[in-house]
């Protein structure tokens, strides 16, 4: 490849046996190669390798321009972005011209005019592939003339030129993208008329501005991406559009809670500060995901909108933020995320939901603690013994000291801000908690222990064995029926989270 850097006119490149390939063959051949080599290609991309990418190898070998089709959150965009890396790393074209001209097959006016002059001593510039890609979000403001360009009066009036002269028009996004990759995303909020303008790109390449038709041979590999049609308000894919994109590849949410925890690893941003000083156990990693496997199945939750995978990435950032604010506040150099920093995590559920009329009148915020609860309620079965069972079972029931206890009239209130010590000693003072945790996991580390022990209280609440009440700043836990008989007319303002939010 450095050779190839090294020629600098068209005489030199025909010299070496350069052939000039469409982007589509390039695609093709490229990942031939890594088929063949066995190599993963999509790097990043997880949870798709029996589906999605499969489908997606299928459609650049066929020479396909592809439409990639699912709710918001699944990586299409992703996926669209890391097609470039299955292009040549170079490629020549003619220099200075703004289209990348192939030197052996020009389409613009400068390129014909540049090859006709100067023969073999046309000068010729290498583009990396990381350049030979091109992105546009479609938004209804979307013209013609940002896609294929407009006719340019003052080029015309300095040149002296007809309106009809190909040397007038400003090139848009999709000409100046020749010989590349172009990406349109959120295709439905295109505008029909301005959907139809990608017709004969599409089909026959030719584009017409402001009645000129003009044959350009663009050499394209079009990705569309898209929420499905019954999903978006804004907007639909026009039917003769759709129907020549020929491969439309159908994409989905992770489908187990392991596989969305190693997206929210991979993509979370923490600093290394937060990597180090703040222990997250797998108990808490795993409840973030299975917030967003609650959600998706939530009756308060639109389906059709989806559950996007940023939830969990920004709910997790959120979960180590609240345990680091914690720690500073405490003056604490470690520490660890406990149920309680969940409470840290509600911002980042409500802005990524969209509640039909049920969860309106619920409000986002009770929403969100809802489904915190429902994850907790489903992960204290991996862990411990169902506390329903237990309660009706002839053996023992193992929660029985600490529901007792409770009875008794004793409450513990766990804020948000509490000191390692204190946190400590608060759970230490409930009988049988410890005992509990030590019986079902025997070798744990104090903070996994710790931990266990706050998760017992809160999966029991779920389980309506305990109240769970909510303070401004943390949770108090206390007997389900003296807090039934005790309640106060006024005490429901204080357990509405909506009012903090």
């Amino acid at each position: 490849m450095s050779k190839l850097l090294d020629i600098k006119n068209l005489g030199q490149l025909k010299e070496t046996g350069y052939v000039s390939r469409s982007v589509k063959d390039e695609l093709r051949a490229n990942l031939i190669t890594q088929l063949q080599k066995k190599e993963g290609g999509f790097e990043g991309i997880v949870g798709f390798e029996d589906t999605v990418i499969p489908d997606l190898q299928t459609a650049i070998l066929s020479r396909h321009n592809i439409l990639l089709l699912g709710l918001r959150g699944q990586a299409k965009t992703r996926i669209a972005r890391l097609l470039v890396n299955l292009l040549d790393e170079y490629v020549p074209y003619i220099a200075d011209s703004e289209l990348f001209d192939d030197p052996l097959a020009p389409i613009s006016w400068y390129g014909h005019e540049m090859v006709e002059k100067h023969g073999d001593d046309t000068p010729i510039a290498w583009v990396h592939r990381s350049e030979r890609y091109t992105e546009k979000l479609a938004t209804p403001d979307v013209t013609v003339a940002d896609l294929i360009g407009d006719v340019d009066p003052i080029k015309a009036a300095t040149l002296k030129l007809t309106y009809s002269d190909e040397r007038v028009i400003h090139f848009g996004l999709i000409p100046r993208a020749h010989r590349g990759i172009f990406v349109i995303n959120e295709l439905p909020d295109l505008q029909a008329r301005i959907q139809v303008s990608l017709f004969n790109i599409l089909q026959e390449r030719d584009i017409q501005i402001r009645g000129f038709k003009l044959r350009l041979p663009l050499d394209l590999q079009f990705v569309f991406t898209a929420n499905p049609e019954d999903y978006t308000n804004r907007g639909s894919i026009v039917t003769p559009l759709k129907d020549r994109i020929e491969s439309q590849i159908l994409t989905h949410y992770p489908r187990s809670v392991e596989i969305s925890r190693k997206i929210t690893q991979q993509e979370a941003l923490l600093t290394p500060e937060q990597r180090t000083a703040i222990e997250a156990d797998g108990l808490v990693k795993d409840l973030v995901e299975q917030i967003a496997f609650e959600a998706r199945n939530s009756e308060f939750i639109d389906k059709k909108s989806g559950v996007s995978a940023r939830l969990t990435i920004a709910s997790y950032e959120n979960l180590i933020s609240n345990a680091e604010r914690r720690m500073i506040i405490n003056g604490e150099k470690s520490t660890f995320v406990r149920i309680s920093d969940f409470l840290g995590v509600i911002p980042a559920i409500t802005g990524k939901i969209e509640l039909v009329y049920e969860g309106e009148l619920e409000g986002p915020g009770k929403v969100a603690n809802i489904l915190i609860g429902k994850a907790i309620k489903s992960l204290l079965l991996q862990f411990f013994p169902d506390p329903e069972k237990a309660k009706k079972a002839k053996a023992p029931n193992p929660y029985l000291e600490i529901i007792n206890w409770f009875g008794d009239g004793n409450t513990v209130s766990l804020i948000d801000d509490l000191p390692f010590t204190e946190y400590k000693k608060l759970l230490n003072e409930v009988p049988g908690l410890k005992a509990l945790v030590k019986t079902f996991h025997p070798r744990l580390s104090e903070n996994q222990q710790l931990l266990l022990m706050e998760f017992v209280l809160h999966g029991l609440a779920e389980f309506s064995q305990l109240n769970k009440g909510f303070l401004d700043n943390g949770f108090a836990f206390s007997d389900m029926f003296n807090s039934l008989f005790n309640l106060e007319p006024d005490d429901d303002d204080d357990l509405d989270l909506d009012d903090r939010y």
